[in-house]
């Protein structure tokens, strides 16, 4: 009976398990004469004109950023690849960028080719005496503090892979010293991910290290993407541009950096949390002064300043672009007032700030110019906020708000206020979502008809698909690529085989990728260009190089991702209890089902449970991630089934998220 389970125990695993899936029949299309390989096309006159537009609005004379950027350079990496877990992929390759250089191509906005330029200076950087820097290992920065006995390191990156490989760079150039302390700035993965690759589990039951973190790290790290992750991680691949090629018409970089890193990812619990404002802390010697910045750039996040070196840390607080309010992977937004107002208590505590470093891009130094730095981040943030809620007390919706909110020529003209991340448009609209939530206020944006349905009556409308064609492909030739692709996908939507109604919409999907300052713009135009030509990808992410993160999520938050995948119909009038008892742990979960919603608890196991599991915590854990499977699990006694009908039923009731889902198609 025990071998029945094996193919259906989808109880045990968890919301952000990566799943195969077949890609969609739609077929692909023939690519264009002229196209790269994954069939962009050229930019065209309306684009390069565009582009070249943007030479004569901004500084581009000015070189300071690329000064600073090369400043305190004590070795570069010549060959900077990092093996990843797969054998088939890289989990760094800087080499990738190095088409980046000389005067923008016509196929890509030349603010967004400078801020690529400025991402690949890389290697190890000497920010001032005591203080270091490992750049471009990674999306984020490893940052060096000297302590009395060893290292305290800032932002171990993205992966164990990379981590280790820019510890063992650093280690080359500066000294073999043991790492003391480990500083987390914030909960999101780029910035703990790496841990593993520079602190070993030993080190720091061992008391040899410390690990400092802000109010509500591990919680806040661990479960962002569980409840949301399905959704979440198939965004990330548009946002990042997974599938496209590292070239002058695909990838170029994301403006914060340039990709996340894909390899082994860890976490450690911390040793001391950061909860106040001022926090002062000894640590290996050295004096800081950490300030908690909850729900500014993410949920959990401090910042420090080092008085004996009047060195200010800005974590992702502040950052050489504008940052996100609202992600286009989709997230919680933001607290621009809030956001806007951390940065100025920063400011203000601090004024004898001479050197800022943070866990992205290159530092600053002076203390005139760290002002007017902070003073430009507060207000970049403030002025989205306020001049939103200014036009939406006169009415305007967030897509009238997007076209008509200009920054002011102080901000506009600042490159670290650009939209290379965030962008004005978007993060207007986060902070409408904020304040308001998804509805403008206009009634037939209430329960407008889903996109398929809506697609085909808007094309009846229009004349019928040749003529919308005639007419979207007579726009294109004028360069308005925004309606084109308003118009197509309707039609897109309508009938998604029509092949020459999804070829046209992907050339100006890639016009409006090139147009774009924004490197997640870009990105996120570049890949539904190559999704319409080539389909949905047919492997979703793969979660088990995350296992030791995974190990470090709250039991509860599984069951809560497990709720999140009752499917309500097949549920309605069902009665179910199941006991999961973590022998380990010493403790049980009572998950139930009453009026078609799951619900859990830990207590008591219920003496009459239709089923009860019992499991170790690691076991079930791999069975989440498909490390193992039931058989292996039973076989090892690792695990025991009593009820296993009921369990059974209980699974059928449960829909696998589908990691591939389509985007740009129906």
């Amino acid at each position: 009976m025990k071998q029945k389970l094996i193919p259906l125990m989808l109880g045990l695993s968890m919301a952000v398990t990566g799943c195969h899936q077949m890609g969609n029949t739609y077929g692909t299309l023939e690519l264009d004469a002229g196209a790269d390989k994954q069939g962009h096309v050229a930019p065209t006159q309306a684009t390069a004109d565009m582009n070249a537009k943007v030479l004569g609005e901004l500084p581009f004379d000015n070189m300071e950023d690329f000064e600073q950027a090369k400043r305190g350079l004590i070795a570069s990496d010549p060959d900077l690849r990092v093996a990843g877990p797969s054998e088939d992929e890289w989990a760094w390759n800087q080499e990738e960028y190095a088409f980046v250089k000389g005067d923008a191509p016509a196929s890509v906005n030349p603010s967004l080719w400078r801020q690529a330029k400025l991402n690949n200076i890389h290697g190890l950087f000497k920010v001032m005496d005591g203080i270091y820097q490992l750049r471009g290992f990674d999306l984020s920065n490893m940052s060096i503090i000297e302590g009395k006995t060893g290292w305290i390191l800032v932002d171990p990156m993205t992966s164990k892979e990379t981590a280790q490989r820019a510890l063992s760079f650093a280690r080359k150039h500066l000294g073999n010293k043991p790492v003391s302390a480990v500083i987390f700035t914030h909960s999101h993965i780029d910035h703990f991910g790496g841990a593993l690759g520079v602190v070993s589990e030993e080190d720091l039951k061992s008391g040899k290290v410390q690990v400092i973190a802000p109010e509500g790290f591990v919680e806040e790290s661990t479960s962002e993407n569980i409840l949301a992750g399905p959704t979440m991680a198939r965004r990330a691949g548009y946002m990042y541009g997974r599938r496209l090629a590292r070239t002058e018409r695909g990838h170029v970089g994301t403006g914060l950096g340039k990709t996340p890193a894909f390899g082994t990812i860890g976490i450690l619990e911390p040793t001391h949390i950061v909860e106040k404002t001022p926090q002062p802390m000894m640590v290996d010697g050295v004096e800081f002064v950490f300030h908690n910045v909850p729900g500014s750039e993410a949920p959990a996040e401090l910042v420090f300043y080092l008085p004996g070196k009047k060195a200010f840390c800005g974590a992702e607080v502040v950052s050489r672009n504008m940052h996100n309010l609202y992600t286009l992977r989709g997230a919680k937004v933001r607290n621009a007032l809030a956001w806007s107002q951390y940065i100025d208590d920063a400011r203000l505590a601090f004024p004898e700030t001479e050197t800022y470093f943070a866990s992205h891009h290159w530092p600053i130094w002076g203390k005139d110019k760290f002002q007017d730095f902070m003073k430009k981040q507060r207000d970049t943030y403030k002025y989205i906020h306020d001049q939103t809620l200014r036009l939406a007390h006169s009415g305007y919706t967030p897509k009238e708000i997007a076209d008509k909110l200009v920054m002011p020529e102080s901000l506009r003209t600042t490159f670290a206020s650009r939209g290379y991340y965030g962008t004005v448009r978007h993060n207007s609209r986060a902070v409408y979502q904020g304040y308001y939530g998804w509805f403008d206020g206009n009634p037939a944006n209430l329960n407008p008809h889903q996109p398929e349905e809506a697609g085909k009556r808007y094309v009846e409308f229009m004349g019928g698909a040749e003529n919308v064609l005639t007419q979207a492909q007579a726009y294109y030739d004028k360069g308005d690529y925004r309606w084109v692709a308003e118009v197509l996908n309707h039609l897109v939507f309508a009938d998604p085989k029509n092949v020459k109604a999804r070829a046209l919409l992907a050339k100006a999907y890639d016009q409006m990728g090139y147009q774009s300052e924004s490197g997640p713009w870009r990105d996120v135009y570049l890949t539904g260009a190559y999704e319409l030509r080539h389909n949905r990808p047919e492997k979703g992410t793969d979660f088990k190089i995350a296992k030791d993160m995974v190990m470090h999520t709250p039991i509860e938050k599984f069951f809560d991702a497990m709720a999140a995948r009752i499917d309500g119909e097949k549920a309605d009038g069902v009665d179910l209890t199941i006991n999961f008892t973590f022998t380990d742990l010493n403790e049980t979960h009572v998950v139930y089902i009453e009026n078609a919603v799951l619900h859990h608890y830990i207590g008591e196991p219920v003496a009459d449970a239709d089923a009860t599991v019992t499991v170790d915590h690691e076991t079930y854990i791999d069975l989440a991630l498909q490390i193992t499977t039931p058989k292996d699990a039973i076989s090892a006694d690792k695990m025991e089934v009593d009820g296993l009908l009921s369990l059974l039923k209980f699974n059928s009731l449960q829909v696998k998220p589908d990691m591939t889902f389509d985007i740009v198609l129906p």
